[in-house]
């Protein structure tokens, strides 16, 4: 059957230019189909000059008809929905996160894409890739991060009373003698630094793990530290004990650092040798508040270990005691040359205290 072109606006001529002219290499072929029909060819020569069928350039003629030289060309393909989820779902996939797995729910201790992948299909019937899984996770925020040890004996309820009544609890720590001074706030904590040390994360080649060296021996040094982030000052001793008399060193070491006519309320953990009594001697410009049992993420002097460890205590063998003295020293003077990085990294936005 007889196929007609009814557009008369190109001649062959104008055909053969913009396929000249054209990027769309599918394109290109059609338009010299099209002006061999205008000439007069047959249209089972000029689909077998144009590498095509006869049904092929009769249903590409209908399109020109239609549409003119954009008919030409190939509509693009909607292809299947995308595989996603929608808001709600990934907001309680982000629950799951945060809540962590069990192992009598979900028979896992912990998240891999592998388990979400799963937990997506059965809750969603949406069927994801791992590697989308992990882009989903990426994209609401989460990274793949080192776990704190966590006490079974913890007190949340203890912790966040704590954080709440913070300003009470500084308040009242402060003797009736000493109201009215200015109030700085200290964190303080003991580290062990030893010869068989810590290992950290170093850049290498992925799918690599690197050595580091790693002592076998078991001498070891504390550093007991301090930090006021407002002033952005810190106070440390290096001492092979730790024990009454260490922080006895301690204590007139911070207080030594306070500032003129101030008080100064140090929070600390309570080992033993934090507790008052006939041994502790604790200086007229300290007062003590001690934080909730099992609570290392109350005390930002935790984070001061972090950056130190990571940056200047890991990796290493120390030959000797005094070794491990002198880089605990270095790193100490490392920290407490930049206030900036001791506010940065001490600082909690619910441990504020008013002047007493």
């Amino acid at each position: 059957m007889t196929v007609e072109i009814t557009r008369t606006e190109h001649s062959s001529a104008d055909l053969r230019r913009s396929a000249a002219r054209s990027s769309d290499a599918r394109a290109s072929r059609r338009m010299p189909a099209i002006a061999l029909l205008l000439e007069g060819c047959g249209r089972g020569e000029a689909a077998e000059q144009c590498g095509m069928d006869r049904q092929t350039l009769r249903d590409w003629v209908h399109r020109y008809n239609a549409e003119g030289l954009p008919g030409l060309s190939n509509r693009p393909h909607a292809g299947a929905p995308p595989r996603k989820l929608n808001p709600a779902q990934e907001a309680a996939v982000a629950a799951w996160v945060r809540d962590g797995s069990t192992v009598e729910e979900d028979g896992v201790v912990r998240w891999r894409l592998v388990d979400l992948r799963a937990r997506i299909a059965t809750h969603f019937d949406v069927h994801l890739h791992e590697r989308s899984v992990g882009k989903l996770l990426h994209r609401l925020g989460f990274r793949r991060v080192s776990v704190r040890p966590r006490h079974p004996q913890i007190d949340l309820a203890a912790q966040e009373a704590h954080k709440k009544n913070f300003a009470d609890l500084v308040a009242a720590a402060i003797p009736e003698h000493a109201r009215g001074k200015p109030v700085e706030l200290w964190w303080q904590d003991e580290a062990r630094v030893g010869q068989q040390g810590s290992l950290t994360y170093v850049w290498a080649d992925r799918g690599s793990r690197p050595p580091a060296p790693r002592d076998q021996r078991y001498g070891w040094a504390y550093i007991f530290g301090a930090v006021c982030p407002q002033r952005g000052v810190g106070a440390a001793l290096v001492l092979p004990h730790a024990n009454t008399d260490a922080m006895n060193l301690h204590l007139a070491e911070i207080s030594s650092q306070v500032a003129a006519d101030a008080r100064a309320v140090l929070i600390l953990y309570g080992a033993r040798w934090h507790q008052t009594g006939d041994r502790l001697r604790l200086p007229a410009n300290i007062s003590l508040l001690p934080l909730p049992p099992y609570s290392p993420q109350l005390n930002p002097i935790e984070n001061i270990w972090q950056f130190l460890r990571r940056n200047y205590l890991s990796n290493c063998v120390f030959d000797t005691y005094a070794a491990i003295v002198d880089a605990c020293c270095s790193a100490w003077n490392a920290l407490v040359a930049h206030p900036d990085r001791i506010r940065s990294i001490a600082s909690r936005a619910w441990a504020q205290a008013v002047s007493a």
